[in-house]
């Protein structure tokens, strides 16, 4: 016999009563911001041992001040020129984001035949090695002969340098399917492009990107490599520009903004690769790199 004293077992909420409300979960700004400073605080206390040691190295004149400027000097020449740095700036990322682009391209394509075709395999696979290995500043002069002076050749080199990181991470990654899942969507009747999109390029992905960061910062090598040939604008012309004139200044403000481009560049693909695949291991901040 029950008593109304004893507690009667929970039950369900009552037919047609509304669900209780679930907690908004709002982001936890001070957490995000303790990983940003987490992240950042390494790399800030090296920079400021570099150019602790830059300064001391430039003010106490143990290198001459025309070889090796003070940051102050650089800062000055930055805002002093900001308008004519801009503009040299904006050619050089604008080459290398279309030399990348295109590189980026070509070399999936390239990739995805040589992963499909044994045939494509044997035959461009040597011409690909082969074209690596050619020092693109030999034949940056031969392509401001063939295309001028303008973009067309800094645009070519930059293709050039940053295609063969494409191909070797796309076929890398496009041979690493699970012959076990090729088999399954054969099996299931799917077709060679329903196999390519849903199970072989999410599977090379994780190499793709890879080779894409790598890729992005040789792009800013080659389109300052055409610049060094034959330009009358760009960073590289900068760089020839304060190198003949000895302004020591005007050429560390110029690596600087070059450094930069290659870190932005680099950080645009780095959120692509999260918002691509976040499901991958690499993406998980408590993945840990060691065993013990």
């Amino acid at each position: 016999m029950v008593t109304s004293n004893e507690t009667r077992p929970a039950t369900g909420p009552e037919p047609g009563a509304p669900a209780p409300a679930r907690p908004v979960r709002r982001p936890d700004i001070g957490a995000r911001f303790l990983q940003l400073l987490e992240a950042l605080w390494r790399p800030a206390i090296l920079l400021g041992v570099v150019f602790f040691f830059w300064w001391l190295a430039a003010d106490r004149a143990w290198v001459p001040n025309y070889l090796v400027p003070t940051p102050g000097q650089v800062w000055d020449k930055i805002f002093g020129e900001w308008s004519s740095l801009m503009h040299h700036s904006y050619v050089t990322l604008y080459e290398t984001v279309i030399g990348f682009a295109l590189a980026s391209v070509l070399g999936l394509g390239t990739a995805v035949l040589i992963a499909y075709s044994r045939t494509m395999d044997k035959a461009l696979y040597p011409i690909v090695l082969f074209a690596q290995v050619i020092p693109k500043i030999a034949i940056a002069p031969l392509l401001v002969v063939w295309f001028g002076n303008g973009l067309a050749p800094k645009i070519i080199l930059a293709v050039l340098i940053a295609f063969f990181p494409v191909v070797i991470s796309g076929v890398a990654g496009l041979r690493s399917t699970d012959p076990e899942l090729l088999e399954l969507s054969a099996t299931m009747g799917a077709s060679r492009w329903q196999t390519f999109r849903k199970i072989r390029f999410p599977n090379a992905l994780p190499h793709l990107m890879a080779g894409e960061k790598v890729a992005v910062t040789l792009a800013v090598v080659g389109a300052v490599v055409g610049e060094f040939v034959g330009a009358s604008e760009g960073l590289g012309y900068i760089l020839l520009l304060a190198n003949g004139n000895l302004d020591s200044a005007l050429l560390f403000a110029a690596l600087i903004l070059m450094s930069l481009i290659g870190i932005l560049l680099f950080v645009v693909v780095e959120v692509a690769e999260a918002l691509l695949i976040p499901w991958h291991a690499s993406r998980r901040s408590a993945t840990p790199l060691t065993t013990s």
